[in-house]
């Protein structure tokens, strides 16, 4: 099996990083690095729901 210019076999994967809580002001948020390939994911919290919501005994989840 042949190497890529990196180093990695052609069926090897990038290294992965994940770090949780990057940052500090979400309830939660995570950094996910994939070699130069990176993404950040936040996460936060509101009590309630939208009023066309109110009173159906669902939730709401929106992104």
């Amino acid at each position: 099996m042949s190497k890529r210019e990196d180093g990695r076999l052609d069926d090897e994967l990038r290294p992965v990083v994940i770090t949780r809580g990057f940052t500090s002001h979400p309830a939660g948020s995570v950094l996910i690095e994939f070699g130069h390939t990176k993404v950040m994911c936040t996460a936060s919290v509101t009590e309630g729901v939208p009023r066309w919501r109110k009173g159906s005994g669902l939730g709401w989840v929106t992104a």
